[in-house]
């Protein structure tokens, strides 16, 4: 690898998922997966999912911002980590309102201050090829899927959407009594994703409140999940088992979403700054040389 200067990045949390804003604006530097990944390795930048601001591409945008999961790959979205985005061009720009260009399409967000910070997570979708999936569903609010004998599964008929990224969210009484951490990497890998998937546990508490807990695609286990709040949130509404603003309690803390009548999906939480470093590629024994 040749020499580079060290690149310094800010590391945040939304609710527990780690975060890592780093700042390439002025920079022609692109990540490769495994340089990505050796950053997530180093104890001192751990990432949940790292969010890596490039010149802007779209006209009227701040950012290309590209999203990297722990295991290297690029995610479509990260809501948690839109806030934190958003947190930091705050500070940078001196104002509470830009929009950033995504792999998901361009998102708008509004600063009003560390603990409100929303994000338009755009429209989702719904179509069994845009999620996408293996095989066609023209139901997606719950495909034919389960995991444990036929005749009594552990968990059955998800429903299906993509925000950003393609999740699945199971319905179940109680997310508590189920072990994602060994249910999630079988169900992430399934064969019907071919993208694979975010897995979610769903429990509806209330019309205007569910609690959620995600198995992140390329990640794992996470205390957050911004995108998979937006997803549980959406289908809960297709299902009409909620309205379509709820309050969704993760093991981090809350996040409130509102599925709009114009289809967007606001998603509206906090943002945690931790302290700020610099990443020295030249020094991570995981980084290709």
């Amino acid at each position: 690898m040749s020499s580079a200067p060290p690149l310094p990045f800010v590391k945040m949390n939304g609710l527990g998922n780690e975060i890592v804003v780093v700042d390439l604006r002025g920079s022609s530097k692109v990540f490769t997966s495994e340089e990505a990944a050796a950053i997530a390795a180093d104890p001192q930048s751990h990432f949940d999912q790292m969010m890596v601001l490039h010149p802007p591409a779209a006209s009227g945008t701040e950012s290309l911002v590209r999203i990297y999961n722990t295991d290297g790959s690029e995610a479509g979205a990260c809501g948690n980590g839109m806030r934190c985005v958003g947190w930091v061009l705050a500070k940078d720009l001196g104002r509470n309102r830009f929009k950033v260009e995504t792999r998901a399409g361009v998102l708008d967000t509004v600063v009003r201050d560390q603990t409100s910070i929303t994000v338009d997570m755009g429209e989702p979708k719904f179509g069994w090829q845009d999620i996408p999936l293996a095989e066609e569903f023209r139901d997606t609010r719950a495909i034919e899927l389960q995991i444990g004998p036929i005749d009594n599964p552990v968990l059955h008929s998800p429903s299906v959407v993509n925000v950003g990224n393609p999740h699945a969210i199971f319905w179940v009484d109680d997310v508590e009594t189920y072990d994602l951490a060994r249910l999630g990497p079988m169900l992430e890998c399934h064969p019907v994703f071919p993208e694979r998937a975010n897995i979610s546990l769903a429990q509806v508490t209330s019309p205007q409140s569910l609690r959620l807990k995600t198995w992140e695609r390329g990640a794992g286990l996470t205390r957050a999940c911004g995108s998979a709040a937006c997803a549980a949130a959406v289908s809960a509404a297709r299902k009409r088992l909620t309205g379509r603003t709820v309050d969704v309690t993760l093991p981090g803390g809350v996040l409130n979403v509102a599925w709009n009548d114009d289809n967007h999906i606001l998603m509206t939480g906090p943002v945690e700054f931790e302290y700020e470093g610099v990443i020295d590629l030249s020094k991570l024994t995981n980084a290709p040389v």
